[in-house]
């Protein structure tokens, strides 16, 4: 059936502001659902209140909304656009299909004869409502674990008593399992009855008879409205049930299933999908299966929606889900769409990996101090990455080196857990780091039954990491002058880092790679390609391997590499990595702008990122795609084949900031801002003699390195005093303390944390008004994008500050000076392209908090404000293709943006949800008001006392 003609205008809704269980991958959907759509000529309107995503850009859609994810405001685009014929839910996560349903309810699409496409209102119904799902499942002879639905405390009691513990309670029609738990005895089931209860939007509870142990599964698929059904990706958890989907190690393809019960789960994957109604688009189902040789298998749930797995299903084969479920639902069958990435063949094909994708969560609990760090059956990861390798080995390795938490990979770095107790305690209460810790365990000795015993982790699993770790004993017994080809090559098979085969060798990471070039042991770049190399694939997206070497007829010895390099102009865009508190979507924001603006100004555009999640990572956002960790050692690699004209790292947030020093030694061109001035802005001494030099404020500040020389310090600076580390993000570690004891409390925790890291002093300004400036600097030229003036006093995060843009009370005698020293401060650090200044304001002088020469948090939020593309005016400035003074800047905004952070507190209910140095949002969304009487911006004012803390 082709596309259905009548459809001419569509309104998407999006997902929102960042919260734990709904990250970036509904940045990615709704995109791809936005140029689908547009391919086809259709009009597009979207909402969404989040406006650091690309989704969010004017040129994505016909007409943009960044409104309030509420009635209210579908009702009034609705009203504007009264040509709009349908809405399409299915690619903002739950948040817009809670929002559909809902304006579904109060009878709005009928209202305005809107129809909802994508999905069945009845199919949302049948799968969020678990008791109707039960009996769907019963129909259709689909077991479920024995379970049942509780409106009531009494009910809930009455289940318990029938099923026994341990049982598992989730609550209805709520993202990321919210409110779901395991109890194992009364009093915590009495606790967990009462939250969920509470939690679920309609008051209902799921009680499940907990599957501990069994093995969970999940297939991403995709069907039309002939009913024709593909399978996209088999998922597999390395963690057992128990643990959250979005919590867990997951490789694709599944690798502990037989073939027989593989083909026993599609059929029931298939039947399901067709039972839940009218349906076209991508869907998600999961499952769990015995872990005896029986391998019953029991359904868990289906998502009638693309989620956080059809992002990574998508990423993981290379099938654009997203945006071929955009296409379904206007009407098109799957043998009547070509296959996105062959451009020969037709997308009714199930995809074929010859390689192994594992996903590793991202968490951040140090943020949420107090905060229950055991992982269960709520989501508690802000983001992920993942590891493309030819073997599972190596594709776990490479997701290690690519989650930024100071590990070099598995083992072999001197950073494992050495006591076993503690190494126990990881492994039955499943921690975050339990990945490394099941290495450590092998490490120590344990047998691998007793990990199986306590993890439930399939034995294949263990045994691929037993293989690794007695590798890592061979090859400890050799020096760097003694160790042959052969076991040097299958290190690199399996994954191993240069940094870690030295910390065997005990000898430095630059012998290693030398001995690699001697023995020619070179990394080779395949294609993800869909099919395996069956069919010739167009797209240029790439992961690394050791091969190896293949010899011809002719004695010819050679490793073949996919990646062939062209001769013209390149330029390496490094992307920001895993999302993480501190330093999310925006950033990403940043590189795909970037990558947009080097390809206008005529260059070969290379993205290396590693997180599944975003739309840097789509194959057609630049020109070439590695997806690789953004780690030095594969990053040097690439340039090395790739030979660019220069990286640009000032848009990858601290990630791609922190190579900065190793490009610069080994004498790889940064475009844009040089690493010399970049590290003169982090070094403290080195600023404050520059702000002293050109007579300009700064609060009273010290430098130490050890616990006497803060307590010294101290008596020079005044009580309050910010401490903090020097080269962080989104201000971790960063504390304001009132005496001594606590200094000292502070310090000892930090060096410990942190060692080796100077720690900055400064008196703390009490009672001042923060703010902070964006700028776009040529070297010659300054243009200030925006300053914005947060609501809350200084001493709270600038990112967990609600901000306005322009400023609301600052008068001219106080912008006067920040706009002078913002000119002032980026012409002396040398600044090219994009600059961000805070700043204190205290009895109307102006005092310098930081100055950073990258891109911001803020920028994506002043450029959606002012309507204005600033990350591409900036980088083609880097590219020095322009000068600040060729662009025609119109900023337009009537009235005030206001960026209003959101948390995800509700995530660990015992922590302590005060706000101060150190930021803990997880999103943003933006609020337009006309004017300062808005009851809104009254609200914020009046409350932005309550929350400072020290």
């Amino acid at each position: 059936m082709p596309k259905r003609e009548e459809l001419k205008s569509i309104l998407i809704i999006g997902s929102g502001p960042i919260v734990i269980g709904q990250a970036c991958e509904f940045d990615y959907s709704g995109s791809q659902a936005l140029r689908s759509l547009r391919e086809d000529g259709i009009e597009t309107i979207l909402i969404n209140s989040n406006p650091a995503t690309i989704m969010t850009d004017p040129s994505m859609a016909d007409h943009v909304y960044l409104l309030p994810l509420n009635t209210k405001s579908i009702i009034k685009i609705l009203k504007e656009h009264p040509q709009i014929d349908a809405v399409l839910p299915t690619m903002g996560g739950q948040t817009a299909l809670n929002l559909c349903i809902e304006a579904d309810e109060k009878g709005i699409w009928e209202d305005f004869g809107v129809e909802i496409i994508g999905v069945d209102i009845d199919a949302i119904n049948i799968t969020e409502d678990r008791e109707k799902f039960r009996e769907l499942m019963g129909t259709i002879d689909v077991p479920m674990a024995p379970q049942a639905t509780a409106t009531s405390y009494l009910k809930g009691k009455e289940i318990a008593q029938e099923f026994g513990f341990p049982l598992c309670i989730r609550a209805s029609f709520t993202l990321g399992g919210a409110g779901a738990s395991i109890v194992y005895d009364e009093e915590e089931f009495e606790k967990s009855l009462t939250r969920g209860l509470e939690i679920s939007p309609i008051h209902e509870v799921m009680i499940d008879k907990a599957m501990m142990g069994w093995k969970e599964y999940e297939l991403e698929l995709l069907r039309d409205d002939n009913d024709n059904v593909v399978i996209i990706c088999s998922i597999e958890n390395m963690d057992p049930m128990g643990i959250h989907t979005g919590d867990s190690i997951t490789v694709a393809p599944a690798m502990t299933l037989s073939d027989k019960t593989y083909q026993k789960m599609r059929d029931m994957a298939i039947k399901m999908m067709r039972s839940i109604g009218e349906f076209a688009g991508g869907c998600n189902v999961q499952f769990a299966v015995s872990p005896d040789e029986k391998e019953d298998i029991i359904a868990i749930e289906i998502n009638p929606r693309v989620s956080r797995s059809s992002a990574l299903a998508s990423k993981a084969t290379g099938y654009p889900i997203a945006k071929i479920a955009s296409k379904l639902a206007i009407g098109y069958t799957l043998d009547e769409l070509d296959n996105q990435i062959t451009k020969s063949t037709s997308a009714l094909f199930e995809p074929t990996l010859d390689y192994v994708i594992v996903k590793i969560p991202r968490w951040n609990f140090d943020k949420f101090e107090g905060s229950d760090r055991t992982l269960g059956l709520q989501m508690k990861a802000v983001g992920e990455v993942m590891g493309i390798g030819r073997s599972f080995q190596e594709a776990l390795h490479k997701a290690t080196q690519s989650l930024e938490i100071k590990r070099n990979g598995l083992g072999a770095d001197g950073k494992g857990y050495k006591e076993y107790n503690q190494v126990i305690e990881k492994l039955t209460y499943a921690s975050w780091d339990r990945v490394f810790a099941i290495y450590d365990a092998i490490a120590m000795g344990i047998p691998l039954s007793k990990i199986y015993d306590i993890t439930k982790i399939d034995m294949w699993y263990l045994k691929q990491y037993e293989e690794l770790f007695n590798l890592e004993k061979e090859i400890s017994t050799y020096t760097i002058d003694t160790l042959d080809r052969e076991l040097l090559l299958e290190a690199k098979q399996k994954g191993y880092g240069d940094r870690q085969i030295a910390h065997m060798l005990n000898c430095l990471e630059s012998e290693v790679y030398k001995k690699r070039e001697e023995y020619k042991i070179k990394r080779v770049y395949k294609l993800v390609d869909t099919c395996a190399a069956e069919f010739k694939a167009q797209t240029p997206y790439y992961y690394s391997t050791f091969e190896q070497e293949i010899e011809t007829a002719d004695g010819e010895r050679y490793v073949a590499n996919e990646s062939v390099v062209s001769d013209k102009k390149k330029i390496i865009v490094l992307g920001s990595g895993p999302n993480r508190i501190g330093q999310g979507i925006e950033f990403d924001y940043c590189c795909v702008h970037g990558v947009y603006a080097a390809k206008e100004a005529g260059y070969e555009t290379i993205m290396i990122n590693c997180n599944p999640e975003t739309v840097s990572t789509d194959f057609d956002t630049a020109d070439k795609l590695y997806f690789e960790p953004v780690f030095w050692e594969h990053i040097y690699d690439i340039i090395k084949h790739e030979k660019p004209e220069g990286v640009i790292v000032q848009l990858g947030g601290q990630t791609a900031l922190k190579l900065a020093e190793k490009l610069d030694r080994y004498g790889i061109p940064i475009i844009g801002t040089s690493y010399k001035s970049l590290d003169l802005a982090e070094d403290r001494g080195s600023f404050s003699t520059l702000l002293k030099d050109n007579n300009i404020p700064y609060p009273r500040f010290g430098v130490a390195t050890n616990a006497d020389e803060a307590l010294a310090l101290a008596d020079e600076l005044d009580f309050p005093i910010l401490v903090r580390p020097s080269y962080v993000l989104g201000g971790q570690g960063m504390k304001i303390v009132i005496n001594k004891e606590e200094l000292l409390e502070h310090v000892v925790d930090l060096l410990r944390k942190i060692p080796n890291n100077k720690l900055l002093l400064d008196h703390y300004l009490e009672g001042a008004i923060e703010a902070e400036a964006d700028a776009i600097c040529d070297g010659e030229n300054v243009y200030i994008i925006g300053i914005m003036e947060h609501i809350e006093p200084c001493g709270i995060h600038s990112g967990d500050s609600n901000a306005t843009l322009p400023p609301f009370n600052l008068g001219e005698l106080v912008m006067e000076q920040i706009r002078e020293y913002t000119k002032k401060i980026a012409l002396e650090l040398n600044t090219v392209g994009l600059i961000n200044i805070q700043f204190a304001i205290k009895d109307d002088k102006v005092y310098i908090i930081e100055a950073n020469p990258r891109a911001s948090r803020t920028v994506p939020f002043i450029a959606k404000a002012y309507k204005e593309p600033y990350v591409n005016y900036a980088t083609k400035v880097m590219l020095g293709d322009k000068k600040v003074t060729d662009f025609d800047f119109n900023p337009e905004l009537e009235g005030y943006a206001i960026k209003q952070p959101v948390f995800s507190f509700n995530k660990f209910p015992n922590v302590n949800k005060k706000l101060g140095p150190e930021m803990k949002s997880t999103g943003e969304s933006i609020l337009f008001i006309d004017s300062l009487r808005d009851d809104d911006f009254y609200d914020l004012y009046s409350r932005r006392k309550m929350y400072l803390s020290k």
